[in-house]
């Protein structure tokens, strides 16, 4: 255990975290996601929602400033989108981010291709519909 980590860091996800550069991406999956089917590398973090690892996640990453740092996946046709789950994930942001910035939505075929290019799809206990997102790393500011 470390300090200032939050304990739904895992060593193998803070590993990937230090690992990925800016422009890499990292996706949080729901339960439903074929992550193994798409994804070159895949933790797992079962029984975890995506609103815990968002607020484990966020202080140790920066966000990109240059592309759509959060991307989620647009309803089907003929499905609806549950409001309270994009609501949930930007309060648990920002809880440690004073600007939230905007979430994105792409076709789930699209989603599909950014999650074999992705770094990293992390499988969590997550059981929202179309709960998945993606994080963009950013340039991490010299201080």
């Amino acid at each position: 255990m470390l300090k200032g980590i939050s304990p739904v860091i895992t060593p193998d996800l803070l590993k990937i975290l230090a690992e990925m550069g800016h422009g890499d991406e990292i996706i949080l999956a729901d339960a439903h996601f074929p992550g193994h089917t798409f994804g070159k590398r895949v933790l797992r973090a079962d029984g975890l929602k995506i609103p815990q690892l968002l607020d484990g996640i966020i202080p140790l990453f920066e966000l990109d400033s240059y592309a759509p740092p959060l991307v989620m996946m647009a309803a089907v046709e003929g499905d609806q989108l549950d409001p309270e789950v994009e609501k949930a994930y930007k309060e648990a942001i920002r809880k440690k981010l004073k600007k939230v910035p905007a979430i994105t939505r792409i076709e789930r075929f699209d989603f599909y291709k950014r999650a074999e290019e992705a770094y990293v799809v992390v499988m969590t206990g997550e059981l929202a519909k179309y709960g998945n997102i993606i994080l963009k790393k950013g340039v991490t500011p010299c201080t």
